[in-house]
């Protein structure tokens, strides 16, 4: 497959006009090319390609991108193995959706299921946010009082978080209050004998029905203004009202036996008003205590009394449990699903600050007007493109620029004189300086090499006076190495040339990318300073004609000091010196000289994270640090997420409202197969509720054709078959099969219905079975009963139906117990029971009818009170499932938003990861990320025995000039990208894992080997430095069969030598890793010495490869410039062929496997553009996203 490269080349005039124009460059070059490159070079094609792929897709189906959601079964099976060992525990120590990835475990890794079993060491824990997390037995929660935040913004977010849904809840309870008194008063008015008495009846009723409408107007006109402090004030009003009037109605006979509505005052306390758990607990006692003592006052001649009231107690007990688990486990669970909403905008976060990051990084490499167009151009393509184009690469051409270049006279010497921390500290400090300096006078800086600094004014903002900003630029770093030399006591000088022209720039090669201009106006900028003089700026004619008689000048002379500027004849001049001027003289010096200053010069990766962090960063502190002050930050998108009411969009978006099931099948799959980590719970509470209904059942009999205890004992037997299945999980001395049994029931939800459905029907079948002996038993005793005068009729459950009534309310009550039953299938199993109810409470009132035919009118309201009560109750427990329900789903689809935002993380962390493996080496690279957080030192490191290459393409520079002036200087970078491309796919091989490419300049590419760090060098000291001869071997072959593919004759110019060095990363707004010493600098006088097509060595190298196999070819000795003057000629050697066999197979087997493939520049630019599409989809999704995830 062949790629295609299209060069976009953009021309900034004076008037900062931009034409494009697209250059295509024969086959042939890239037919060389290997298919692993040629596979990098299609990756931003295929990147655009995809995202164009999906947004068309997306408009066909006519729903918004990245809506489909897949759950992978790795990711459930983590999420019940997490819920499984929280009940363990008994104290969840771990959130299943809290993922820690840390930088250290798994970098770079794609395994799902290590990314989902990873953990973001910065999440915390659940019990950390609250005050007490309470306590689970075999993992039964035991409901505590003081599960509450810690934090009171977390608590006040939390309330107005489900402050809506609370609201609701009011107006419901209110809404089904009115009905209830309307249903009352229409009986009364129909049925009621007693003409004052129903006056006072209907009185009341009327009352308390406008009380209950007028706090549900209050309420649902007031929602926008209401706090979660006044919504629980309007709480406790409604309960009020509610037990003023069943004390009330006992005072003033508005209805005989409360007791239904006692039961329906108790649920809607727990339930459905919006009480704190202490306030519910409180209310319900109070109201049932109050009922049963006023009871007692206004009946207490009755023989039953005791064993009625008795027998309430243990129903209202039975309630106010029920309603206390309700409340608890319905509170503990919406708790985890803000915090799942806290973590999930806690992940957006961190994934808005690894995308800024990302942003960053690109910005390090390259100026921002080329990262933006290069993402603009990825997000706006709508052409597919051919696999016949070539590779894009952005190429810049800028006319009307400055040039300046800048060396430090001296600072060999200074390098042998300062340790290596000091000479990295000084240079990051002077660099920085520099920085700043190129900032005010609007230059850009292009590069550091070494001691050599260069800078351009012109670009990327058109500059009419670029020429004086770069003078300007050029005095101001003369100042301030003034103070240097002062204050060191070290001679030590500027050496400044600037040229005037054009430039052509950008970014070359697979690896270390740095942003670069090329052009023969550059070459004469360079050659300008190296025929300088230190101290003075020496420029051009063309400079001079730019700065229109500014400054005062004189002949510079630089013919006479550089053969360059005599061969092309080129006019120089020198600024003279300003008298006067003392505009920079009160330049603050850089910290390391001890001086006065206002000014701090940034350290590299100076933001870096600690070892909890993601990855290093480079922001200047105009961002909230996310691992410091993030709970601020978190609680402002939490509260914006409350005002959009993100999470009601979600649940429009992807639940079906009527059924409340995923739109989804997949994932409404996947969530039948979460645990439920309520479900024993829910089981133990209602084994209690059955407990109590046998205690009733035991003061108020019926005359059972069984047994009492057989009849209890067959109920029990069956509730604890399913308790054991429950719970076996639970008992390490439990079989293994009936562990296995248990914890396939627990994720399975038909299993887990089957076991809910059986324990319902056993409590319904408890209450039902005694009217039945009843009904069963009424014709034997009719009778007897006709005989008895009503008043002294036994108290069983046949004379007293209302005792079957609240006693069915309560088994109704068993389904709002488990929290998880489907919500339709909680409706259904619920009409079904009153529908059976109330064909056996019309038969149990028909009987009683019968036999007291001159209270048949109270008889017929009792009936239809005990209706109403049964379909208060549907409505209420229907109500409480589906906001239970809906609630467990958002807490499932928050955490699958949390997987996401980690499986971006994981996609950013990698293209990030390889961004700064392409700035740094991956040892230097690792060095910042691990470092502690207050660990401001500059990296830097001294080596002993260290490799250096040099590699210039000789006659290059010379094509270019040709090619330049024909207009062609593009084409020639193109053909220079795919040289130095093909050089970096070298590097890929583990056979040279330990040459590490440093940079380019130019057409001459710069490597060392010997780099890493301690315990990672190979057997032989050496074999790193045979490692490098043979890579540049390897680059002169690659170059051969690039000329045979373009019809070039280009050859390479070596020259390597090895010896200490001081290695080390500077910069902040641009970080980059260099090396320095005299080693450098004869490594590069060995290549500039050189001869085209071979490798020039110095004395020393040669006895070290000589005793590695290669043959050597004496050169004789020549003058190197800045060795030569303190030393003498230097006598140098060509390596003429490669290693024998012997040493080829002395070092077999020492390598390591290949090293991890690097990722183009392109492919990160095409992450961060992802990144972009799916955080603005958030914004338009009202904050919430999920993407497609591969299962």
């Amino acid at each position: 497959m062949r790629s295609a490269k299209v060069i976009t080349m953009v021309t900034f005039a004076e008037t900062t006009q931009v034409s494009r124009m697209e250059l295509r460059e024969p086959p042939c070059v890239m037919a060389s090319l290997s298919p692993g490159l040629r596979r990098k070079k299609m990756l931003w094609q295929n990147a655009v390609k995809h995202i164009i792929t999906q947004q068309e897709l997306s408009a066909k189906v006519g729903v918004e991108p990245a809506s489909k959601i897949f759950v992978t079964d790795t990711y459930m099976e983590e999420i019940n193995r997490q819920i499984r060992n929280k009940g363990l525990r008994g104290v969840q120590k771990r959130r299943s959706s809290a993922f820690r990835v840390h930088p250290s475990q798994g970098r770079g890794s794609t395994c799902t299921q290590a990314s989902v079993r990873g953990s973001f060491n910065d999440y915390a824990s659940d019990v950390d946010f609250f005050v007490h997390w309470g306590r689970t037995i075999r993992g039964v929660y035991i409901p505590t009082l003081r599960h509450t935040f810690k934090s009171r913004d977390l608590e006040k977010l939390y309330q107005q978080h489900y402050s809506h849904q609370r609201r609701n809840s009011l107006a419901i309870t209110n809404v089904l209050d009115a009905v209830a008194k309307l249903h009352v008063l229409v009986l009364y008015l129909a049925l009621a004998p007693e003409a004052v008495t129903d006056t006072l009846r209907c009185c009341l009723t009327a009352i308390f029905m406008v009380l209950a409408i007028a706090l549900c107007t209050l309420v649902l006109t007031c929602k926008n203004s209401m706090s979660p402090r006044w919504l629980q004030c309007a709480g406790l009003a409604s309960w009020l009202s509610q037990t003023t009037q069943v004390l009330g109605g006992l005072v003033y006979g508005l209805e005989k036996d409360p007791s239904w509505y006692v039961l329906f005052t108790l649920f809607a306390t727990y339930t459905l008003l919006p009480l704190p758990l202490l306030w519910a607990i409180c209310a319900g006692s109070i109201t049932s205590v109050l009922h049963l003592l006023v009871e007692i006052v206004h009946h207490y001649n009755d023989a039953m009394l005791l064993r009625k009231v008795f027998a309430k107690a243990l129903l209202y007990l039975g309630m106010n449990t029920a309603g206390l688990f309700i409340h608890y486990l319905t509170d503990h669970t919406q708790r985890q699903v803000f915090l799942e909403t806290r973590r999930c905008i806690a992940g957006r976060l961190k994934l808005e600050q690894e995308n800024q990051r990302q942003e960053r990084l690109v910005l390090s490499i390259l100026p921002r007007f080329v990262s933006l167009e290069m993402i603009a151009d990825m997000s706006s393509l709508e052409d597919e493109l051919s696999p016949h184009e070539f590779h894009k690469i952005y190429i810049h051409q800028y006319k009307d620029v400055s040039i300046l270049f800048a060396d430090i006279k001296g600072f060999t010497l200074l390098s042998m004189n300062l340790s290596a921390q000091d000479l990295v500290r000084i240079l990051n400090e002077l660099f920085g300086r520099f920085d700043r300096l190129a900032e005010e006078h609007h230059c850009l800086r292009i590069k550091i090499l070494g001691d050599c600094y260069y800078c351009v004014s012109g670009v990327p903002e058109p500059q009419r006076a670029h020429a004086r900003h770069c003078v300007e630029m050029g005095l101001a770093m003369i100042n301030t190495i003034r103070y240097v030399r002062k204050e060191l006591n070290f001679n030590m000088d500027m050496r400044i040339g600037i040229h005037s022209g054009s430039v052509l720039c950008g970014v070359l090669g697979l690896q270390k990318w740095q942003f670069d201009v090329w052009s023969w106006d550059v070459g004469i900028a360079n050659m300008l300073e190296a025929g300088g003089i230190p101290g003075r700026i020496h420029i051009s004619r063309a400079t001079l004609d730019c700065l229109q008689g500014t400054y005062k000048t004189e002949d510079g002379h630089g013919r006479d000091r550089n053969e360059f500027l005599l061969k092309h004849n080129i006019d120089t001049f020198l600024i003279c010196p300003q008298e006067g001027n003392n505009k920079f003289e009160h330049i603050e010096p850089p910290k390391v000289l001890k001086t006065n200053r206002t000014w701090t010069p940034e350290t590299p990766f100076g933001n870096a994270i600690n070892m909890n962090s993601i990855l290093a960063s480079f922001t200047n502190g105009s961002l909230p640090n996310i691992w410091h002050s993030t709970s601020r930050e978190i609680n402002k998108r939490i509260k914006h997420a409350i005002e959009v009411r993100s999470s009601e969009r979600m649940h429009r978006e992807h639940i079906t409202p009527l059924t409340l099931v995923f739109k989804d099948t997949h994932i409404e799959d996947k969530f039948s197969q979460m645990r439920d980590e309520m479900f024993t719970s829910n089981l133990v509470c209602s084994f209690i509720m059955l407990l109590f209904l046998m205690a009733v059942q035991i003061l108020i009999p019926a005359p059972r054709l069984l047994p009492a205890v057989l009849q209890f004992s067959l109920f029990l037997l069956a509730y604890v078959l399913l308790l054991l299945l429950a719970l076996a999980e639970e008992f390490k001395s439990a079989p293994a099969s009936l562990q296995q049994f248990c914890c396939w029931i627990h994720e399975n939800n038909s299993a887990r219905n089957l076991l809910t459905l059986t324990a319902i029907i056993i409590n319904f079948g408890l209450v039902s079975i005694d009217m039945v002996w009843c009904i069963l038993t009424d014709t034997g005793e009719a009778d007897v009963m006709d005989k008895i005068n009503t008043a002294s009729r036994p108290l069983t459950v046949c004379t007293y139906p209302e005792v079957f009534v609240l006693s069915g309310v309560i088994a109704m009550v068993t389904c709002a117990v488990f929290l998880r039953l489907n919500s339709v299938l909680k409706l259904a199993v619920l009409l079904l029971a009153v529908a059976v109810y109330s064909y056996l409470i019309h038969l149990a009132f028909l009987t009683l009818t019968r036999h007291d035919m001159m209270h048949r009118s109270h008889y017929v309201r009792r009936k239809g009170i005990s209706i109403l009560l049964m379909v208060m109750f549907i409505v209420a427990v229907f109500y409480n499932g589906r906001q239970w329900e809906a609630t467990a789903r958002l807490d499932f689809l928050w955490r699958l938003q949390a997987q996401q935002e980690v499986e971006d993380m994981r996609e950013l962390r990698e293209h990030n990861e390889c961004l700064l493996h392409n700035i740094l080496p991956v040892h230097v690279a690792r060095h910042f990320l691990d470092r502690s957080n207050n660990d401001e030192e500059l990296y830097s490191q001294s080596y002993d025995e260290v490799g250096v290459m040099f590699a210039s393409i000789a006659g290059f520079n010379e094509y270019f000039e040709e090619k330049e002036i024909k207009h062609e200087g593009v084409d020639c970078l193109r053909l220079l990208n795919e040289i130095i491309a093909g050089f970096d796919e070298l590097l890929e091989e583990s056979y040279f894992q330990y040459v590490e490419k440093i940079k380019t300049i130019g057409s001459c590419y710069m490597a060392a080997s010997g780099l890493a760090p301690e315990g990672q060098v190979s057997m032989n000291e050496w074999n790193h430095l045979s490692e490098l001869v043979l890579f540049a071997l390897a680059m002169q072959e690659t170059l051969k069969e690039i000329n045979r593919q373009t019809g070039k004759n280009f050859k390479l110019r070596v020259g390597i030598a090895h010896g200490p060095v001081v290695a080390g990363v500077i910069g902040a707004t641009k970080p980059q890793y260099d090396i320095w010493g005299s080693t450098v600098n004869l490594a590069s006088r060995m290549d500039s010495t050189g001869v085209s097509g071979r490798i020039q060595i110095p004395e020393t190298t040669r006895r070290v490869l000589a005793e590695w196999g290669f043959v050597l070819e004496l050169r004789g000795e020549i003058f190197v410039k800045g060795v030569s003057e303190r030393q003498g000629k230097v006598r140098t050697y060509f390596i003429s062929t490669m290693r024998t066999k012997r040493a080829n197979a002395a070092t077999d087997g020492q390598f390591e496997e290949r090293r991890g493939g690097r990722m183009t520049l392109a492919g990160v630019v095409f992450g961060l553009v992802q990144a972009r599409n799916k955080e603005k989809m958030r914004e338009s999704n009202g904050g919430f996203s999920l993407t497609t995830c591969k299962p």
